[in-house]
């Protein structure tokens, strides 16, 4: 009996800690639900306060603003302390800041609410892959390629499912119903991260040195960095220039100041070694670009220019809902990315061309084929360049590379966010529908990046134990 129950107990250290995976993937969703159940949600709540699309794009651009400084600053810090109390304080704050968006008495209080969220969902993605790779080298294995195609599929559902669970809730609840989601969310994760994350944080604050290393000036003037050109880019003209010039000093003082020091935020000469990694940065923040400009132009128009209701405009984006799911769980398996890539980047340039052919009258069957074409790179790409950093980046770093990578897509997100202010600045019609297509098939050139990356070949030549 013994010998039966030490060998059952060797097992379960040879393999993945199933009880990691609930709160890995509640923590993730957070983002990507927060993300996309917005996009039906803007109408609405620009008719509520009395603004029009180009202000209801900051509710867009304050979450990736956060997330995309958060990302790897929270990253950093998990690499240092581990994931629990990292994993525990963000996702507190989502159930916070939903309630100040729930009562918000005016349409900044909700900008503000926002930008708290993003701060909140900072920590699941990062957290996951940290333990993803940790759980690889306790057990001496590659972690089981099931587990990263489940954060993927995970996320990319909830993502893609968000519109069509934001109009039901609207219709029956109004706009504020989109946030009150979130307090069970947030309940369900800092319960789950409290009982089966690992303790971490005491033996990290044992160490001193620990602390000492974590570099408070570079995640300052990487925040100054992101913050001035993020804002730019919401509004780019002459006289918002100097903040074109703030986000340019800071920029090269932070590159100084990295290369500089011992135990930088990001290691740049490491990063800079790192042309593949760099390039999947690249195709992250591109194909993200293109992503959610459909996502939250799409729906927009859908409203305004189609006429449909917000329940109506959710629903018609569940066939990319189902599209994704079947297209990630088809995929997920075989851990070669470079034709997956290729494929994903070709079918949604496509996809962006078929919007320059809708109109008012555009029957329902032509808008449902060009979600269907949309859900093939919705289910590729993700999770294509999430596996490709998992591989790319030094272990040492993966929370920190991590939520870099995701950094680059949030800024995609607010490229897109700045073009829908843009090109919908008054109203979404047709016209302006059209001049986003134009846009988002110049950030299509994600192919000529993939192509360029010869190394992705290499992934997915070892496969025997990512298989098991």
């Amino acid at each position: 009996m013994s010998i039966f129950s030490n060998s059952k107990k060797d097992k379960k250290k040879d393999h993945f800690n199933q009880k990691l995976i609930a709160p890995m993937v509640l923590g993730s969703i957070l983002n990507p639900i927060n993300s996309s159940i917005i996009s039906v949600a803007l109408i609405p709540i620009g008719q509520a306060f009395g603004v029009p699309p180009s202000q209801t794009a900051w509710l867009v651009s304050a979450l990736y603003l956060a997330t995309a400084i958060g990302q790897p600053v929270v990253g950093k810090l998990i690499d240092v302390f581990g994931p629990r109390i990292l994993f525990l304080i963000a996702t507190s704050l989502v159930g916070i800041s939903s309630l100040i968006a729930i009562f918000a008495p005016d349409f900044w209080w909700l900008v503000v609410a926002r930008c708290l969220l993003g701060f909140g969902t900072c920590a699941g993605y990062p957290a996951a892959m940290y333990l993803i790779r940790s759980e690889a080298e306790r057990t001496g294995k590659d972690s089981p390629v099931s587990i990263l195609t489940l954060l993927s599929i995970s996320s990319q559902t909830i993502a893609v499912v968000g519109p069509t669970l934001g109009g039901v809730l609207i219709e029956v609840g109004g706009w504020q119903s989109i946030f009150i989601v979130n307090i069970p969310l947030s309940l369900a994760c800092v319960l789950l991260g409290y009982f089966r994350f690992p303790r971490t944080l005491e033996d990290s604050l044992r160490e001193e040195s620990k602390c000492s290393s974590i570099d408070f000036m570079g995640i300052m003037f990487f925040g100054i960095t992101l913050i001035t050109g993020l804002f730019f880019l919401m509004n780019p003209n002459w006289n918002h220039l100097y903040l074109l010039l703030i986000a340019t000093i800071s920029g090269v003082i932070f590159t100084a100041f990295e290369l500089k020091i011992k135990n930088p935020f990001i290691d740049l000469r490491l990063l800079g070694g790192n042309t593949p990694l760099l390039l999947t940065y690249a195709r992250g923040l591109l194909s993200a670009t293109v992503s959610y400009s459909f996502l939250y132009g799409y729906t927009q128009w859908l409203e305004t220019g189609r006429g449909l209701s917000p329940s109506h405009s959710g629903l018609s984006l569940l066939p990319m809902f189902l599209t994704s799911i079947i297209v990630s769980k088809t995929t997920g398996k075989n851990p070669e990315i470079r034709m997956k890539l290729i494929v994903g980047s070709v079918v949604q340039a496509i996809a962006m061309s078929l919007l320059l052919f809708t109109s008012d009258s555009s029957s329902l069957v032509y808008l449902v084929i060009i979600a269907i074409l949309f859900g093939i790179p919705q289910g590729i790409l993700n999770l294509a360049n999430q596996n490709a950093v998992y591989f790319q980046a030094s272990s040492k770093h993966i929370g920190a590379s991590a939520g870099l990578l995701r950094t680059f897509m949030y800024m995609g997100a607010i490229l897109s966010s700045a073009a829908n202010g843009l090109f919908l600045k008054s109203e979404a019609n047709t016209k302006g529908l059209h001049h986003l297509a134009i846009f988002s098939l110049v950030m299509c050139f994600v192919l000529i990046v993939t192509l360029l990356d010869q190394s992705l070949s290499k992934i997915g030549k070892k496969t025997d134990d990512l298989l098991k």
